[in-house]
């Protein structure tokens, strides 16, 4: 699982209320965005983070080795580690954990008192494709007894090449796996193994091989961009064969150094052998560029696709609605609540027995913050195409709060950075926004705010933190 500098739950985002101030001019006055947005709230916007959850993570952390940018919770399994299905006997540390995964899943309480059957299961890592699908199937016999899965759910797999072969990819498919999320991350062999990456150029054709004979038919492609010493040929290469392979979905994701991680020891952030922020930039822009002009939608600011190819469990984080997440260091938004499991594996055991024992509730609660609430729903929405719907965020929280937001936008409108567009998603002229800025204008001139493809969404952190600052100064 990979992180782009702006990924719902699993990632960070700008700190609330952390914004530039100066940016933020348009807050004056005796107005008080918290209280209007309290006094104006309409009831039904808590509806959805009380709903009973349609979508589950399911985080199984197998790697063969980690990879030197990565802080996910991952257990190192070595690089002689199976990717066959006949093998005589499973890895203990692997089976352990699946009954260890299964506990959670049994000793969680379902408290709807009637449950939609799950829309979508997602398989995050970790590199899930390490499993045996034997144990695959466990959890996911477990999943439809417990929650029903629908006949058409999407149940999506990240996956890397060299860790399956054509009959554990069946085997899988079988299951029902119906979405592939390869992690290629480059078409260079000297980028892969400065990224201490377990795989080769020749593993990863032949895992693009193995989703065309397989026959997957959703299947995306994962691509980092600003490694160490990555250059713009390297990286228009890689995009390059990316669209030769033909995938229903492409993931673009920015090198992020963290802290703890070996990238973190050895670089800094802006300087070489790691792109400046400008360069940076740029492989953005290319990516925007060559994908978009291959037939690739830019639905979101890290993600592509080909026509009705978008995530259907990302966008469950997207829309701000609840979801289910089990596993070492997993997150759910249950009933309004967000909600972490340890990252080490001592306290995420201790934290099942604790579930088992009853001494767990995070079943959520009423009490939602609401200036949390709006700030969520901006955050995740002005991260897609579609982008922040004006009419229903102002039946939500108040017009108050909705012209404060389009008056501290402003100047991005008219640099270009923001869009406004109207009820039929025509963009409107900034002599347009301006003139509807009122009562009347808000929810019908002016009815979706969105961030530009590739600008805006270059300077989404900056904006989103303007928001921030709006909702809760």
């Amino acid at each position: 699982m990979l992180k782009s500098s702006l990924t719902p739950i699993f990632s960070t985002f700008p700190a609330k209320p952390r914004y530039r101030k100066l940016l933020c001019r348009a807050i004056s006055g005796n107005f008080n965005p918290i209280q209007t947005i309290r006094q104006n709230a309409a009831p039904n916007i808590f509806t959805t983070p009380q709903l009973p959850p349609t979508s589950v993570y399911i985080h199984l952390p197998f790697c063969r080795k980690r990879c030197h940018y990565c802080d996910f919770p991952v257990v190192a399994l070595g690089s002689n580690s199976p990717t066959q299905t006949n093998d005589n006997e499973d890895d203990p540390r692997i089976s352990n954990y699946i009954q260890l995964l299964c506990r959670e899943i049994n000793a969680s309480r379902v408290s709807f008192e009637s449950h939609s059957p799950l829309e979508t299961v997602f398989f995050g890592g970790g590199t899930p494709s390490l499993v045996p699908p034997r144990l695959v199937s466990s959890i996911l016999d477990l999943l439809k007894g417990k929650f029903g899965v629908t006949s058409d759910a999407e149940i999506s797999m990240e996956m890397d090449p060299g860790t399956f072969d054509v009959k554990k990819m069946e085997e899988f498919m079988e299951l029902g796996v119906n979405r592939v999320s390869l992690g290629v991350q480059a078409f260079q062999e000297q980028l892969l193994k400065a990224c201490g990456r377990a795989h080769g150029v020749d593993e990863v054709n032949e895992a693009i091989e193995i989703m065309k004979s397989c026959g997957v038919e959703n299947w995306s492609l994962d691509l980092i961009s600003s490694l160490p010493n990555q250059t713009p040929q390297m990286w228009e290469e890689s995009l390059k064969l990316t669209i030769e392979a033909q995938p229903n979905h492409v993931s673009v994701y920015d090198l992020q150094v963290e802290q703890g991680t070996k990238f973190g020891t050895l670089y800094t952030p802006g300087e070489f052998p790691l792109p400046t922020d400008v360069q940076s930039a740029d492989f953005y822009r290319t990516a925007s560029r060559m994908l978009s002009g291959a037939g690739y939608n830019h639905y979101e600011i890290s993600s592509y696709c080909q026509d009705g190819f978008e995530c259907k469990h990302n966008f469950t984080y997207w829309k701000n609605k609840p979801f289910y997440g089990f596993g070492l260091g997993s997150a759910s938004y249950v009933r309004g609540m967000r909600f972490s499991r340890p990252k080490k594996m001592g306290g995420y055991i201790n934290f099942v027995r604790s579930l088992e024992n009853g001494m767990v509730d995070y079943t959520g609660n009423t009490n939602i913050n609401v200036g949390d609430l709006a700030s969520d729903i901006v955050m995740l929405s002005l991260r897609t195409a579609a982008g922040l719907n004006l009419k229903s965020f102002r039946c939500a929280f108040g017009y108050s709060v909705v012209a404060s937001l389009c008056e501290a936008y402003k100047p991005f409108i008219e640099s270009g950075h923001v869009l406004c567009l109207n009820e039929q998603r025509r963009v409107v002229t900034a002599d347009e926004f301006n003139a509807s800025l009122n009562e009347d204008g808000i929810g019908r001139g002016l009815a979706y705010i969105r961030l530009s493809d590739p600008d805006g969404f270059l300077l989404s952190n900056e904006l989103i933190s303007i928001a921030f600052g709006v909702i809760a100064p």
